[in-house]
């Protein structure tokens, strides 16, 4: 699933309205004027969408991806983060069912290590507020063994 804001999918929904009418991509200055929104505003629309694979934009053409993906619209940048981070959260959290031992354990510093250096490329905030989030909704508990600290997955 992809999250985007209301005014993302005004600008997508355009874009799949056009998508037939030009085979060689959509002008971008044909979506300004029947959208009725600035230039920049646009262009950073566009780049998002571009960024989130849901369109293609070269040399002031869009055209439409052949990605198939469920797109979610909320209605501000900051709940498209929200969202994300809960995207974060599962995907972390498969990280952490793929490196625990027999006993559902696994040392701190790998956790953190998969976390930081792995697929997801997490920041340190990121990585301890995922932590933090998951022992929050009793996924995941911090223990201490004899050899370290480790986590238990739950």
């Amino acid at each position: 699933m992809i999250t985007i804001t209301k005014k993302e999918e005004l600008v997508l929904n355009q874009i799949k309205i056009f998508n037939f009418e030009f085979d060689d991509g959509i002008p971008e200055n044909i979506l300004k004027e029947e959208l009725g929104i600035y230039e920049h505003e646009l262009n950073e629309i566009l780049n998002v969408l571009k960024e989130k694979e849901l369109i293609s934009y070269e040399m002031n053409r869009v055209k439409l991806s052949d990605n198939e993906a469920i797109i979610n619209a909320v209605d501000s940048q900051l709940d498209v983060k929200n969202a994300e981070l809960d995207k974060k959260e599962k995907d972390s959290l498969e990280i952490i069912q793929g490196i625990v031992n027999e006993d559902n354990t696994v040392p701190r510093y790998i956790l953190e290590g998969n976390l930081l250096y792995g697929d997801l490329k997490l920041t340190n905030f990121r990585m301890y507020h995922i932590i933090l989030s998951l022992e929050n909704k009793g996924l995941l508990k911090k223990i201490s063994k004899n050899d370290g600290e480790y986590y238990l997955l739950l």
